[in-house]
């Protein structure tokens, strides 16, 4: 029997798997793999430039006031990944276990800790507006007002404020991926009515992490170890710092709130190998060695096209619409983090693929050498 067709489940290490087996061309599945380490990052390791800017400043072409670096910053590794088939390592490269930023990878966590407030009866309808369970002058007037948790996870709540001391206005305007245009980012725009128009906006983001942690009244990290990463075999090596400013007292007690990326710093800082290990998680419809972590409902509802942008579920990329690939399962989706940082799951497949330090203009090629790679 190949070994593909007898799914594992990871202990503290990884069961190896002869990449002919797991149903691999063993040369072609090489090929992709030096294909990714050939084609590293242009971001420079220090993640400043000579010049002393901050990487995702450049990136984003963003100026003016709310700029201010407020977490802290790691320096960065060099490529490294790991792909997982039938939930066994059949390659690997770089450093796996180096606890790295990772950027908006960190939007597809939030999207799961999303799902346990959900399946706790937290948030018993997403399309109820968020002041309903968190009360909070963020969410003040008709048009904050009106907000769901629906449009936090799609990003496209239209969210008008300031939070910690970032202003929602700092990314209108914004693209991201190859070929963004961001000669207009930051420049103030006139809101749309929540639900109706999807923007990549980091402040709007934080604010659903914000009211995660308000219903759960506690820090995320905390929680996401407990009910996801502990469950899973990952590391205690991995961290979610928040910026300076985003402390709030809950209960009396001291909280960071935690940011969906490294914007301005901060942010999951995780390896490889606990990022893989959570994408089987997912893959898998959110069960780990027979114990159910988060309900298969919210897994489906999760990678659901949104209204507003059909490649997008709740903070995780689908391979649908205008930017598909149709070489690549239709079912497959995505966690992406500037960097370039990945985690792809094609759950057809029963494959998972992770990516550190990728170029972000190469990230497409090594996806299309895996696939070919395979031997259905």
């Amino acid at each position: 029997m190949r070994q593909d067709m007898v799914p594992s489940w990871p202990g503290k290490s990884w069961d190896q798997a002869d990449p002919a087996a797991a149903g691999f061309d063993p040369v072609r599945l090489a090929e992709a793999v030096a294909y990714a380490e050939a084609h590293e990052s242009a971001w420079p390791r220090s993640l400043y430039y000579p010049d002393g800017r901050y990487v995702g400043i450049v990136e984003w072409n963003e100026t003016g006031p709310w700029s201010a670096i407020v977490g802290p910053v790691r320096e960065r590794g060099g490529p490294a990944g790991v792909i997982l088939k039938g939930g066994r390592r059949v390659a690997a490269w770089g450093d796996t276990g180096r606890p790295d930023m990772t950027f908006s990878v960190a939007k597809s966590y939030l999207a799961v800790l999303a799902g346990l407030a959900h399946d706790d009866g937290l948030i018993p309808d997403v399309d109820a507006p968020v002041r309903d369970s968190v009360p909070d002058p963020l969410l003040d007037g008709s048009h904050n007002g009106a907000i769901t948790w629906r449009h936090l996870l799609q990003q496209s709540s239209e969210w008008q404020g300031t939070l910690f001391e970032k202003s929602d206005q700092v990314d209108h305007f914004r693209q991201i991926g190859p070929g963004a245009d961001n000669s207009r980012k930051g420049e103030k725009r006139a809101p749309n009515p929540p639900g109706t128009h999807y923007e990549y906006n980091d402040v709007r983001v934080n604010l659903l992490s914000y009211c995660l942690m308000r219903l759960f009244g506690r820090a995320l990290p905390e929680v996401l170890r407990a009910r996801i990463m502990d469950p899973i075999g990952a590391s205690s090596d991995w961290a979610w710092h928040g910026y300076d400013t985003a402390w709030v007292t809950i209960e009396g007690s001291r909280i960071q709130s935690v940011p969906g990326g490294g914007h301005w710093g901060g942010g999951l800082f995780i390896g490889a190998d606990d990022h893989a290990r959570f994408g089987l998680l997912i893959a898998r419809g959110g069960v780990w060695a027979g114990r159910r972590l988060l309900s298969e409902r919210w897994i489906r509802a999760m990678l659901t096209p949104s209204p507003t942008l059909e490649s997008y579920g709740y903070l995780w990329w689908l391979n649908r619409g205008a930017t598909a690939k149709p070489q690549l399962s239709a079912n497959a989706f995505s966690a992406l983090g500037a960097g370039n940082n990945v985690i792809w799951c094609d759950p057809d497949h029963d494959l998972v693929a992770v990516l550190r330090w990728i170029d972000k203009s190469a990230v497409d090629g090594f996806m299309l050498r895996l696939a070919a790679a395979l031997r259905d």
